[in-house]
């Protein structure tokens, strides 16, 4: 698994800083979260392209956040045959994405199926046969919602020994039982993956949280997670600014982040205020408050470990 950070600012795209999109790149899929005015030029700076992509989570109705989807599902619609698109998002997301299909009226070659947040969904937004997508309201000027990604479990590790006991040859069949598939026996026996594997062990965990003052649903959407990608929109002498704007500092997230056990925390949205030269100053204010803390970078690629491979 992949996290590839398309963007890492906030507000407007600058030259030095394109507006935070985050990639998730897993065995040949896409889940994009948010798509601000320039993700095209992430996309293409980072070479993931537009194939792979089977969703879209957008966090809530700002520009800086939903301006750059109409251009990429123009630039989708240029691929043959591309598969359908699920479009996560706040109430109203439907209505943007519609209207400005209607109004710019491009073409379109593929089904859009959109779910709006509701309170009688749950907490499970998305789920597909590797990964599910949790969403949870955080606090800013308008709705607006955090996401976290979840690998589904995985099988246990597999016992050759029980196999062996069981009369299961050494081969094929071991390797369908650690895909968590039951075999049939040459003596018509059958045995099921669970009397040879252990304790199922849970997948990776991402955060995507952004545009929020500190509040408990961030602790929910965060807990021991191995990467949170947060917002730390201003140094803590400006909180004033991110308090009345409904923003966190990065001694905010940092706070957050160690609190709920994230592993890795990769601070983004940061305000055009601050050129490159002061992202220095964020992150060692951060890191006053949590080691695991560091600024985002545009274009690079965060690498997931499994929860138990150090």
């Amino acid at each position: 698994m992949e996290c590839i950070l398309l963007g890492s600012g906030g507000m407007m795209p600058m030259p030095y800083r394109l507006l935070t999109s985050l990639a998730v790149r897993f065995n040949g899929r896409i889940y994009l979260f948010d798509c601000g005015e320039g993700t095209q030029l992430g996309l293409k700076k980072t070479k993931i392209g537009v194939r792979g992509l089977g969703v879209l989570a957008v966090s809530h109705l700002h520009a800086d956040h939903c301006l750059g989807i109409p251009g990429i599902m123009m630039l989708r619609s240029q691929i043959l045959d591309p598969d359908p698109l699920t479009i996560l998002g706040p109430p109203g997301i439907q209505k943007f994405i519609r209207q400005s299909h209607d109004n710019l009226g491009f073409f379109l070659n593929f089904p859009i199926t959109f779910i709006e947040w509701s309170s009688e969904l749950g907490e499970v937004a998305y789920e597909d046969d590797q990964i599910r997508i949790l969403w949870h309201p955080v606090e800013h000027s308008r709705f607006c919602l955090g996401y976290r990604l979840e690998e589904l479990d995985r099988p246990g590790k597999f016992k050759p020994h029980l196999a062996t006991a069981l009369g299961v040859p050494k081969g094929s069949l071991w390797g369908k039982l650690q895909q968590g598939q039951s075999v049939t026996l040459e003596d018509g026996s059958e045995v099921e993956p669970k009397q040879v594997l252990g304790e199922s062990r849970r997948g990776r965990h991402v955060a995507y949280v952004v545009d929020t003052r500190p509040a408990k649903a961030i602790y929910r959407l965060c807990h021991e997670a191995d990467i949170a990608f947060m917002e730390g929109m201003f140094l803590p002498e400006d909180g004033d600014h991110a308090d009345a704007k409904g923003h966190l500092t990065v001694v905010d997230a940092a706070r957050i982040a160690h609190r709920a056990g994230v592993r890795r925390a990769v601070l983004v949205h940061i305000s055009p205020r601050y050129n490159h030269d002061q992202l220095a100053l964020l992150a060692e204010a951060a890191q006053s408050r949590f080691a695991g803390a560091e600024m985002g970078e545009d274009f690079k690629v965060y690498e997931v470990p499994l929860p138990n491979d150090d």
